[in-house]
């Protein structure tokens, strides 16, 4: 009986993908930490080139190829950007830690880099959040700070490339992609360019995704 058990529990990790480590209410570090360092078993959006998991409690508000507009349960919004072009030409991460800032920091996990950047700004926080060749932009409450960096991770470490395809797609494209500044791993958005983005998704103009598919975030 205690073998089945064992085994039953096995199985439930492996398929909720849940981490066995309790994530902290309050400490982001801790949190990335657990989050980051572990590998993602699931996935729920694929795009040519790419897949990724969108955790539950979340849904997007809009999505396109390479950009998405989500939102949580609390009523915040995340604009995602996927950038195979960076992935494509193993762009190095050159972010460099802002003193400044509320919370900065570059981080390595599983092979894969990219930084976090917080900062105050008008009793909210703007965060931009880096990692495996994307990003996360997201503006949001002392309160739910926490919160929304773990949303954060659950989507950045999913993101899974397919190179034979990007190959394809990049390879032989008739652009010249080495003419493109990557900025990927420069912190030079603001809470004014997220909000232009989040303006023009909401705009009653731009095509809007009817998909009533919603997604939820897997608690760990």
């Amino acid at each position: 009986m205690k073998k089945i058990i064992v085994l039953l529990s096995i199985l439930v990790l492996f398929v909720t993908g849940c981490s066995m480590s309790k994530l902290d209410s309050t400490n982001i570090s801790k949190n990335m930490k657990i989050l980051l360092s572990q590998k993602n078993v699931l996935y729920n959006v694929y795009f040519d080139g790419y897949k990724y998991y969108v955790p539950r409690g979340m849904r997007f508000k809009n999505k396109e190829e390479y950009n998405a507009l989500l939102y949580d349960r609390d009523g915040n919004q995340y604009y995602l950007y996927v950038d195979a072009i960076s992935y494509y030409h193993k762009i190095k991460n050159t972010y460099k830690v802002s003193p400044n800032s509320h919370y900065s920091e570059r981080i390595s996990y599983q092979h894969k880099t990219g930084y976090i950047q917080i900062d105050e700004v008008d009793d909210q926080y703007f965060v931009q959040f880096v990692f495996n060749y994307a990003k996360i932009e997201s503006y949001v409450s002392k309160e739910k700070l926490v919160s929304a960096v773990n949303y954060m991770c659950y989507i950045l470490r999913s993101i899974e490339f397919n190179d034979k395809v990007l190959e394809s797609l990049i390879g032989e494209n008739v652009l010249n992609y080495k003419e493109e500044n990557f900025s990927l791993f420069k912190a030079d958005s603001s809470k004014e360019d997220f909000l232009d983005v989040v303006d023009k998704y909401e705009d009653k103009d731009y095509k809007k995704d009817t998909d009533p598919e919603e997604f939820e975030l897997d608690e760990g």
